[in-house]
């Protein structure tokens, strides 16, 4: 590894992606140089759609954050892949192998040319038993995450699983770990228990975590998911031990209620994982609890397991042993402390050995990396054919009819190399105008997810009793500049309040929100008797769309 690396660190979770530039010292701790944390969008699109999203995703946070390529290494939701700890009888190095490969096959739930998986020997065990964690995932669902990194402009060197780099991070923040300690790591789909005692780690993924509370906050208070996600992060909290908002703030509390009763139905599973872990396992029940992951942060939620679990519960700071530069704002890297412990524990795998390496990178990447660092001997051993085949000629040419005859066999293998030449000309042709089309692919994305988001914004300012009738692109030369829409309301549903009335309240946020210009106006206000009225208003884009 050289003295100064830069290293590219992408964590892929289920909800949001997080990439960070790392700085790598030989014989110093890893600096945190940049990051950038984007949602992926569509929640509910296509499997297809989504990719797409991650493809811009990557490339916004590269672009806003001033992030430029390197080597990436990535991880993969703890949901993606399938964690199995098995025990084997202490065996020689020659049949290891063969055992582990025959208790793959018989814990991977798919056939084992449909998966990429990797193991690693744990401590923890007896003298006479292997403890061993296997690790595997479809091929395929793997292969679609790289391919969104590669079509980002990355290329990825290592792709790891979210809980072992987290566990990775823990190890080297917090070296000296006595009895045991628990991770929870509660994200938006899903959340990571790890547990840790001396050299021996478990994994389980439960499948309760932030969006559950958001989808029961949808059902309490009929609401879409965008909505209710804002009630869950400015009204909520756990509601525990007489912690109540009061009366003069029912939404907070309805919210934390139905916080807790989905809390509840987490430190259920986090119960019987425990009792998982010490039954089948032979561990021990953790004596601290850490807490991580950008769901972690819902106030009293730390209180409510300490008080359920009766251990110390606390938050996980992977900064601990990491060092940030100065020019990072520290206000904003502590808001987003709890979602950042993944990418630390990646950047770890270049400075030496980890206590977990995982790999599950794709063979066919694999084959290409190989391919790529054997092409340094290829060349020395196409420069070796050349100057054997000078050395022959020159001794033939000595020779009167046998030097005609080699100097023709040299001829005819100097133009089959020629024919490879040209043919290698027409591939590198070929992958370039492959660059291009995937260039115009991702512009074309970029453009329609640009107007849905206009569409999305309109809709986000409507007032209680509006309804968006007709929105009218004018198109100037070849860009959208300006968009008219008409909206009708029921007149006895509007309210008219301190800040103006519903059709003004409505036409200020669109001039507040940041991809409209503040010149909009109310171009015609119309009542049609006494219940219903309509009005119509002007857009003009602060970032014209461009039309393909």
């Amino acid at each position: 590894m050289f003295e100064r690396d830069r290293v590219l660190t992408l964590d892929l979770g289920a909800s949001k992606i997080v990439l960070a530039e790392f700085q790598v010292i030989k014989g110093q701790n890893p600096v945190l140089l940049r990051y950038g944390i984007r949602p992926i969008e569509g929640e509910t699109a296509s499997e297809s759609d989504r990719l797409a999203y991650i493809v811009t995703a990557i490339q916004d946070v590269m672009r806003n954050e001033g992030i430029h390529p390197a080597p990436v290494l990535m991880t993969v939701s703890g949901q993606a892949v399938f964690p199995r700890f098995v025990k084997l009888p202490s065996v020689g190095r020659d049949k290891l192998s063969q055992i582990i490969q025959y208790e793959a096959e018989q814990n991977v739930p798919f056939p084992m040319e449909e998966v990429v998986w990797d193991y690693q020997l744990l401590g923890g065990g007896d003298t006479d038993e292997l403890n061993v964690m296997l690790v595997a995932a479809k091929i395929e669902n793997i292969k679609r995450l790289t391919d969104c990194v590669q079509a980002a402009g990355l290329e990825p060197e290592i792709v790891d699983v979210s809980p072992m780099a987290l566990y990775n991070a823990v190890r080297f923040c917090q070296p000296e770990i006595e009895g045991c300690l628990m991770v929870l790591d509660i994200g938006a789909r899903s959340s990571n228990l790890i547990f840790i005692e001396q050299d021996r780690i478990f994994s389980r993924s439960i499948p309760v975590a932030g969006n559950a509370v958001t989808q029961e906050l949808m059902k309490e208070f009929e609401v879409g998911f965008e909505e209710a996600e804002g009630i869950k992060l400015e009204h909520g909290f756990v509601a525990f031990g007489g912690v109540y908002a009061g009366p003069d703030n029912e939404t907070a509390e309805r919210a934390s209620k139905i916080i807790r009763s989905v809390l509840t139905r987490l430190h259920a599973e986090v119960n019987r994982s425990i009792n998982f872990y010490r039954s089948q396992q032979g561990g021990s029940p953790p004596d601290v609890v850490l807490l991580t992951g950008g769901s972690s942060l819902i106030p009293h939620l730390d209180t409510f397991f300490a008080d359920k679990l009766k251990v110390s519960v606390d938050f996980f700071n992977p900064f601990v042993a990491i060092s940030v530069t100065p020019e990072l704002d520290g206000e904003r890297l502590e808001a987003d402390r709890q979602s950042l412990g993944e990418v630390v524990g990646l950047v770890l795998r270049r400075m030496g050995e980890c206590p977990v390496e995982i790999n599950l990178m794709p063979p066919e990447l694999v084959a290409m990396k190989v391919f790529q660092r054997r092409k340094p001997y290829f060349a020395l051993a196409a420069a070796g054919v050349v100057v054997t085949m000078l050395i022959w000629c020159l001794y033939f040419i000595k020779l009167s009819s046998v030097v005609e005859q080699r100097v023709a066999r040299v001829k005819s293998r100097v133009s089959d190399l020629g024919q490879m030449r040209s043919q290698l000309a027409q591939q590198a042709e070929a992958r370039t105008q492959a660059v291009s089309k995937l260039a115009e692919a991702t512009d074309l994305v970029a453009s329609r997810t640009q107007w849905s988001e206009v569409l999305a914004a309109i809709r986000e300012c409507l007032q209680q009793g509006m309804w968006l009738t007709d929105a009218s692109p004018v198109v100037s030369g070849s860009q959208i500049q300006r968009i008219d829409i008409t909206v009708q309301a029921f007149t006895d549903r509007l309210e008219d309040n301190a800040q103006g009335t519903a059709s003004e309240r409505f036409r200020n946020q669109l001039r507040a929100h940041a991809l409209f210009k503040e010149n909009c106006e109310i171009l015609k206000l119309n009542y049609e008797g006494a219940y219903r009225t309509w009005f119509s208003i002007s857009l003009e884009l602060e970032n014209p769309i461009r039309i393909q």
